[in-house]
């Protein structure tokens, strides 16, 4: 049996900022998560190709969304560390593809790695983080 895909779901409830950059998740599962972009003028850098912060930012949403998707009912979830190899430029006007799985899920820390790939399937870049996992604190 598979799990259902709650990209739309996700889609629609997204972060402001996930949706300003126009991250679109493709597929989202607990155990994988599938999402691209266009590389627009406003997400890069010079000359032309897609700035290594919107790489980030895209990866760290994904992972995000994967982390609270497996944390307890009740926790909230915060990016502790973050790490990003780049190895190729995406350059203006494709679409960048990212994979997002977990590497370990723990009680209180979860890993997670993003691989994004540019439109000729040749890896752009790879991105590890770890999520916190945490009991939600009242007001």
């Amino acid at each position: 049996m598979t799990e259902e895909n709650l990209a739309a779901a996700v889609n629609e409830s997204n972060t402001g900022f996930a949706k300003a950059m126009g991250v679109t998740m493709t597929l989202v599962t607990r155990a994988r998560l599938e999402g691209e972009i266009r590389v627009t003028k406003d997400l890069c850098t010079m000359p032309q190709t897609m700035h290594g912060g919107a790489m980030m930012a895209m990866a760290d949403n994904m992972g995000g969304v994967g982390a609270f998707l497996n944390m307890p009912p009740g926790s909230t979830t915060s990016t502790i560390e973050s790490k990003t190899n780049f190895l190729r430029a995406i350059p203006l006007g494709q679409v960048a593809k990212a994979v997002t799985t977990p590497v370990n899920i723990g009680r209180s820390l979860q890993l997670w790695k993003t691989e994004i790939f540019r439109e000729d399937g040749k890896l752009a870049a790879v991105v590890t983080q770890t999520q916190i996992i945490r009991p939600q604190q009242g007001d």
